[in-house]
């Protein structure tokens, strides 16, 4: 299924405005959260082809959220890529165990994102 429709989750604007414009400008779709309830909230009322998720955020972190939405029925085919500045091989590991399908670390590098994102197609 080509993706088309992303949903970035991340606490820092600055990395969801620079997340956004790399995505857009590739010609995809892009929902918005801070938040793991904001981002609950989208994936209610539009689905994304993928997340992208950053692990530091308040409240629920994005390895906490990574497993509440791959445990959830209607949500669980959507892939995962975790997002963030942790970058100790535990960390990736975990994420991957929480269900993410793949882990990439910032400052985001837009080739490893491209190719990551299309070796999901």
């Amino acid at each position: 299924m080509p993706i088309k429709n992303v949903l970035v989750v991340d606490d820092s604007k600055t990395e969801l405005m620079f997340l956004s414009d790399l995505l857009q400008k590739r010609g995809l779709s892009v929902k918005t959260a801070e938040n793991a309830e904001q981002a609950m909230a989208v994936l209610a009322t539009a689905k994304p082809d993928l997340i992208l998720m950053d692990v530091v955020m308040p409240g629920q972190n994005g390895f906490q959220l990574t497993r509440a939405i791959a445990r959830t029925p209607e949500y669980a085919g959507i892939p995962i890529i975790i997002c963030t500045s942790k970058n100790q091989e535990t960390d990736k590991v975990w994420g991957l165990r929480q269900g993410a399908r793949d882990y990439i670390t910032k400052p985001v590098d837009p080739a490893e994102l491209f190719a990551k994102i299309a070796a999901l197609d």
